[in-house]
């Protein structure tokens, strides 16, 4: 049996998952052109804890993970997932793409361990009425990157309505409630958003829509 590559790591997550096995690559690398290729470089290779741009790419692996699992186990032929698509021209990618008879959602799956998501509003009255993410820092720019993913879904397939979705894994949701919107972007976790998703129903076409959303957004 063939030992995988890294470009042969596929599905959800594994974009993000080959990146950290080429960081991960290149910091060992380094620490054998400092100890040697023999045992001391090995030695130094287990001692050596991992960079910490380095294990975020494995963290937001294993996020993007979960939220596949979860999404997994409600496709369908009336709800198609499509994990880890490339957006043309770029080195983003979306982390899933979700097509039911209601539109198409797109959901970016995040790790914040322990951490609680909260929405900030400021303003209102007298000043604009702004609403923030907050998840351990003002995180905003989560809802950002989401909304750009939004447009450009909506751009290849308008005028099927297209939604927005921030998916927490590992964070320190509460016993009751939890979930919001920021901007019309919904924050919520892997099983709430399952459960969520196959709830919808509408006319969408949703075999023609998949197949629309895998060509402009080929697998990353």
């Amino acid at each position: 049996m063939g030992v995988m590559g890294t470009n042969d790591i596929t599905g959800a997550g594994a974009s993000a998952r080959r990146e950290y096995e080429r960081r991960r690559a290149r910091d060992e690398a380094r620490i054998r052109g400092t100890w040697g290729d023999g045992r001391l470089g090995t030695i130094a290779v287990a001692l050596a804890a991992e960079r910490q741009s380095t294990v975020a790419w494995k963290s937001g692996a294993v996020g993007e993970a979960a939220v596949g699992r979860a999404l997994d186990e409600i496709a369908s032929e009336h709800l198609v997932v499509l994990h880890d698509r490339r957006v043309r021209g770029t080195r983003a990618n979306i982390d899933h793409l979700v097509v039911t008879r209601a539109g198409a959602w797109v959901v970016d799956a995040k790790r914040y361990r322990d951490k609680r998501p909260t929405l900030r509003v400021e303003g209102g009255v007298v000043r604009p009425r702004v609403e923030k993410l907050i998840v351990g820092g003002d995180r905003t720019k989560l809802v950002d990157g989401v909304l750009r993913q939004v447009q450009l879904v909506h751009e290849l397939i308008d005028p099927v309505p297209v939604a927005g979705t921030l998916c927490f894994v590992d964070a320190d949701w509460p016993l009751l409630g939890g979930s919001f919107s920021v901007r019309g972007v919904e924050v919520c976790w892997p099983r709430r958003l399952a459960k969520r998703l196959a709830s919808l129903d509408g006319q969408v076409d949703v075999a023609a829509v998949a197949a629309a959303i895998g060509t402009g957004f080929p697998p990353a």
